[in-house]
C-alpha cells in the first residue's frame, strides 16, 4: 500500500474519531502531520486525493474543509453519475425533488413530535449557518449548511431507517440543493422567500406541530421545483430566440 493511501485511511479514521461534520475545518497541515506522524508531502498528496474525490474542499488561505462524511464516501461512486445526470436532465432534477418531498415530509412530521432540545439547537445552528454563509457570498458553504439543515431534521425524527435513508443520499441531496440554489438564489426577493420557508419549517418543529412541519418542508421543496422549472423554461426560450435571430 502506498504511503499516501495509508495517510488517506488515517485521515478518515481521524475524521471519524473527532466526529467532524460536513463544513468543519480540518486541523492545520502542521498539526495533521504531527497527529498522523507523516511528512507534509505525503499529507498533501493524500489531501489532494480526497479533494479530487469531492470528499474535501480546499480554500486558498482558509484551509481544508470536510465536504462529505466518511460514511457517505462509499456512496460517492453511485452519487457522481446521478449528479452528472442532474446537470443535463431537468426532469431528473424534478424526480429528485419529488423524492425529497416524500422522504422529508415524513422526517419533518416525526421531528416535530420527537425533537429534543439538542435537536432543536442543531437545526437552528444549521439555519443560522445558511444565512451566515449566504451573506458572505459563499454559495458552496451555504449549500452545505442547507443540506445539513435538512439532515438535522431527519436526525431529529429519531427514526433510524429515515435517518439512514437521508444519510445514504446526503451527497445527492447536497448537490441537488446546490443546483437549486444556483438557480433560485438569484434575487433578494427569492432569498427572503427561502429564508422564510426554512424558518417556517424550523418554527413548526419547535412548536411541535407535525402537520405544519410537513406542509412547510413540502411547500419549500415544491417552491424550488416550480422556480427552477420556470427558470429552465425561460432559458430554453432565450436559446431558441437566439438561434432564430442567427438564421
Amino acid at each position: 500500500m502506498k504511503v499516501s493511501d495509508k495517510v488517506v485511511q488515517s485521515l478518515r479514521s481521524l475524521i471519524e474519531k473527532n466526529q467532524l461534520q460536513v463544513g468543519d475545518r480540518l486541523p492545520a497541515e502542521r498539526k495533521l502531520c504531527e497527529q498522523l506522524g507523516v511528512s507534509r508531502s505525503s499529507l498533501r498528496e493524500a489531501l489532494q486525493h480526497l479533494v479530487s474525490q469531492g470528499m474535501l474542499v480546499s480554500r486558498v488561505g482558509a484551509g481544508t474543509y470536510l465536504q462529505a462524511l466518511p460514511n457517505h464516501w462509499s456512496q460517492h461512486n453511485i452519487v457522481q453519475p446521478l449528479s452528472d445526470l442532474m446537470d443535463v436532465d431537468p426532469e431528473y432534477r424534478t424526480d429528485v425533488q419529488e423524492a425529497r418531498m416524500v422522504l422529508e415530509g415524513g422526517t419533518a412530521w416525526y421531528a416535530a413530535q420527537r425533537a429534543t432540545p439538542e435537536d432543536i439547537a442543531k437545526i437552528r445552528h444549521c439555519f443560522e449557518q445558511i444565512q451566515y454563509f449566504q451573506m458572505q457570498g459563499d454559495d458552496a458553504q451555504s449549500a452545505i449548511a442547507d443540506a445539513n439543515f435538512h439532515l438535522a431534521i431527519a436526525e431529529a425524527s429519531h427514526n433510524l431507517v429515515l435517518i439512514q435513508m437521508m444519510r445514504s443520499i446526503f451527497d445527492l441531496l447536497q448537490y441537488n440543493v446546490m443546483l437549486g440554489r444556483r438557480k433560485v438564489y438569484t434575487t433578494p426577493r427569492h432569498f427572503e422567500l427561502l429564508y422564510d420557508q426554512h424558518f417556517q419549517v424550523m418554527d413548526a418543529i419547535e412548536r411541535q406541530d407535525p402537520e405544519a412541519a410537513r406542509q412547510a418542508v413540502c411547500g419549500h421543496i415544491e417552491f424550488v421545483v416550480q422556480r427552477v422549472r420556470l427558470i429552465d423554461e425561460e432559458e430554453a426560450r432565450r436559446q431558441r430566440a437566439s438561434r432564430l435571430n442567427r438564421t
